[in-house]
C-alpha cells in the first residue's frame, strides 16, 4: 500500500514545480494525506484557522509590509539615500558603499529584502549606472547582496516567522540580528572597496561636509523611525506587533504631513499592493501550519533526531550541515517556505545538541536570506535582473565575490554564538 506521507510529499513537489504557490501545494498535499489516513479533511481547515487567528505575533507581518510600501512611494527612500551618500559616498567605490549603507538604514524600517531591492535598490541602481561609472550588472549584484541585510537587522518579517515555529521571543530575535546585520554590511563594503580598486572605479561626487547638517536634518524624521521602533520594543513600551503598527502610522504621517509626498490615490494603491503581499505570505503560512500537523502526526522531527543521533554529530558538524543544506535549499525554495517547513524539523535536534534557539534562529534567517541570492533561482537575482535589463548570468558573475563575503560572515555568525547573543543578553535574555 502506498504510504500517505510519501504521496503528500510527491504531490506537494509536483504542484509546486508545476507553478502552484507553495502554500496552496502544501494545503492540497496535507488534505490528501488526511483523506488517505481516514481522518476528517476538515482537520486541515481547523488547524489552519487556529494557527492564523491564535497568533497575535502574525499581525506584525502585514503592518511591516504596509510600512515598507509607504516608504517606497514617499520621499523617505530618496532622503535616506542622500544621507547615505553624504556619509560614505566620498570613498573609493562610493556609490557601492552608499548602496550597502542605505540598505542598512532602510532595513531598520521595512524588514523585507524584496522591499529594499524594489524600493531603495531601484533608485541606487539608477544612480550607479547613470554616468557609466558602474556596469549595470555590478550595480544589480551589489544591490541584491545588500538587500539580504534587510531581514537580519530589526524589524524582520522572517524573524517573526521563526518566532512562530520556535516559540521564541520576537524581541530577543530582533536584538540578536543587530550585530550579524552590521557584520554583513561591513564585509560587503570591504569587498566593494577591493573590487573598486581592482577595476579602477572612479571616485563619485562628494557632498561637501558643510552640507551634512542640512542633509541630516532633511533625513532626520525618517532616521528616527528605527529609533522609535527599537526603543519602544526594548523599553517595554510596546510589543513587536504594536511597533509594526506604529511603524506603518509613522511612515504615513511623515510622508503626508512632513514631506508632503503621498497623495490619496498613491495611498490607496499602496493599500492594495500591501493586501496582495499579505495574502501571499498568509497563504504560505496557512499551508505551512497545515503541513506541520502532518509532519507532527508522522513524528518526523523525533525520527530525524534519532537518525542523526546514530552518527553522533557534534554541535559544530550539525551547524555546518545545516548551513550547507539551507544554502542548497535556497536554490529551489523561497525563504518563507524554508523557515516554516524545514526549520521546525531541525529544532528538536538543535535543542538536543545544546544549540541556543535564538542563535539558531539567526543562523536560519541568514541562510534563508542568502538563498535569495543563491544561483540559479534566487528571487532577488530575478528582481535586480528585471530592473537593470541584464541577463541573469551576467548578474551572477558579478555577484560571486559578494556571496563569498556573505558566506564568511555566515561562518562567523554560526561559530561565534557570543557575537550574536551579547546584545540579547544585555537586554535580559537568559540563554
Amino acid at each position: 500500500m502506498t504510504d500517505p506521507f510519501t504521496v503528500a510529499i510527491v504531490l506537494i513537489a509536483f504542484l509546486a514545480f508545476g507553478g502552484l504557490s507553495m502554500g496552496l501545494a502544501m494545503i492540497c498535499g496535507s488534505s490528501v494525506y488526511l483523506m488517505m489516513k481516514g481522518f476528517d479533511p476538515s482537520i486541515a481547515s481547523e488547524t489552519l484557522l487556529q494557527g492564523l487567528f491564535n497568533s497575535y505575533t502574525l499581525l506584525a507581518i502585514p503592518l511591516f509590509i504596509l510600512a515598507a510600501d509607504i516608504m517606497n512611494i514617499g520621499s523617505l527612500a530618496d532622503r535616506l539615500l542622500r544621507f547615505s551618500q553624504a556619509l560614505v559616498g566620498r570613498f573609493k567605490g562610493g556609490l557601492g558603499h552608499v548602496n550597502v549603507v542605505s540598505s542598512l538604514i532602510f532595513s531598520g524600517m521595512s524588514g523585507s529584502a524584496v522591499a529594499d531591492a524594489v524600493g531603495m535598490g531601484k533608485i541606487i541602481i539608477n544612480m550607479m549606472t547613470k554616468d557609466g561609472k558602474y556596469t549595470p550588472s555590478y550595480a544589480a549584484a551589489i544591490t541584491a547582496a545588500s538587500a539580504t541585510i534587510g531581514p537580519i537587522i530589526p524589524p524582520s518579517i522572517p524573524m517573526v516567522l521563526y518566532a512562530l515555529v520556535s516559540d521564541q521571543s520576537v524581541g530577543y530575535l530582533f536584538a540578536a540580528g543587530m550585530a550579524p546585520g552590521l557584520l554583513m554590511g561591513v564585509v560587503l563594503m570591504i569587498m566593494n572597496m577591493v573590487i573598486a580598486h581592482r577595476r579602477g572605479f572612479e571616485t563619485d561626487e562628494k557632498i561637501p561636509l558643510r552640507d551634512m547638517p542640512m542633509v541630516t536634518f532633511r533625513a532626520f524624521p525618517a532616521l528616527m523611525l528605527p529609533v522609535i521602533l527599537l526603543g519602544g520594543i526594548y523599553g517595554g513600551v510596546m510589543t513587536p506587533t504594536e511597533a509594526a503598527a506604529v511603524a506603518a502610522f509613522y511612515a504615513l504621517a511623515i510622508s503626508v504631513i512632513f514631506y508632503r509626498s503621498v497623495t490619496a490615490g498613491q495611498f490607496y494603491q499602496t493599500l492594495l499592493a500591501s493586501a496582495r503581499s499579505t495574502a501571499t505570505v498568509g497563504i504560505l503560512i496557512a499551508g505551512a501550519l497545515t503541513f506541520q500537523y502532518v509532519v507532527t502526526r508522522e513524528n518526523v522531527p523525533d525520527a530525524l533526531a534519532a537518525f542523526l543521533g546514530q552518527y553522533e554529530l557534534s554541535k559544530v558538524t550539525f551547524l555546518l550541515a545545516i548551513n550547507i543544506l539551507f544554502l542548497v535549499l535556497g536554490c529551489i525554495l523561497e525563504s518563507g517556505a524554508i523557515l516554516l517547513i524545514i526549520v521546525p524539523i531541525f529544532i528538536p535536534t538543535a535543542q538536543a545538541l545544546g544549540v541556543d534557539l535564538v542563535h539558531f534562529g539567526v543562523i536560519c534567517v541568514v541562510n534563508a536570506m542568502l538563498g535569495l541570492v543563491t544561483p540559479p533561482y534566487g528571487l532577488l537575482l530575478f528582481i535586480v535582473s528585471s530592473i537593470t535589463k541584464q541577463p541573469i548570468g551576467r548578474v551572477i558573475r558579478d555577484l560571486w565575490p559578494f556571496l563569498l563575503a556573505l558566506i564568511v560572515a555566515l561562518l562567523i555568525i554560526t561559530y561565534v554564538p557570543d557575537f550574536v547573543l551579547w546584545l540579547p543578553r544585555l537586554l535580559g535574555y537568559k540563554g
